[in-house]
């Protein structure tokens, strides 16, 4: 079976207090079940997990690329800022999605620079929870064209 791991990076668990404004309103368990709803209708495996340690972020990457797991990231404020991040896509060779909530080239200028947007497949920022739902619906079928050139290991 296809398994997505959808990883959440610093003050994602805010969800839903957090300057709604710009985030919206859903908490993040609210996002999960979504998410799960639609992993369900695709036949998919969903890992989701939310970390505010940049060292347990690059963990769980290296353990959905070394399963050949898909990955939806919103890295949130560690998109900007972490080499550690992007090495760890690159290093597994993991098939990732960057997300975001918001459209980050709509704010402050420090925001428009991604360090892990070239080593992975797409960029899917500003539909508020919807990117989530954008960024699984991509990266199925990306996940299983890749199993079915290695003659369908996942």
């Amino acid at each position: 079976m296809i398994a997505v791991h959808v990883l959440n990076g610093p003050n994602l668990n805010l969800l839903g207090t957090r300057e709604p404004q710009t985030y919206g309103s859903l908490t993040l368990a609210e996002i999960e079940r979504r998410i799960r709803t639609r992993a369900d209708a695709l036949g998919v495996e969903i890992v989701f997990r939310q970390t505010n340690v940049e060292g347990e972020l690059v963990t769980f990457i290296q353990e959905a690329g070394l399963a050949g797991a898909g990955i939806v990231l919103n890295a949130a404020a560690y998109t900007h800022t972490s080499i550690a991040l992007r090495d760890a896509i690159k290093a597994v060779d993991a098939l990732a999605i960057e997300v975001h909530l918001s459209n980050v080239h709509a704010r402050e200028s420090f925001r428009h620079h991604s360090t892990i947007a070239p080593v992975c497949a797409g960029v899917i920022c500003g539909f508020g929870a919807t990117s989530y739902l954008l960024a699984l619906d991509a990266i199925v079928p990306l996940l299983r064209e890749r199993a079915q050139a290695s003659g369908g290991r996942t």
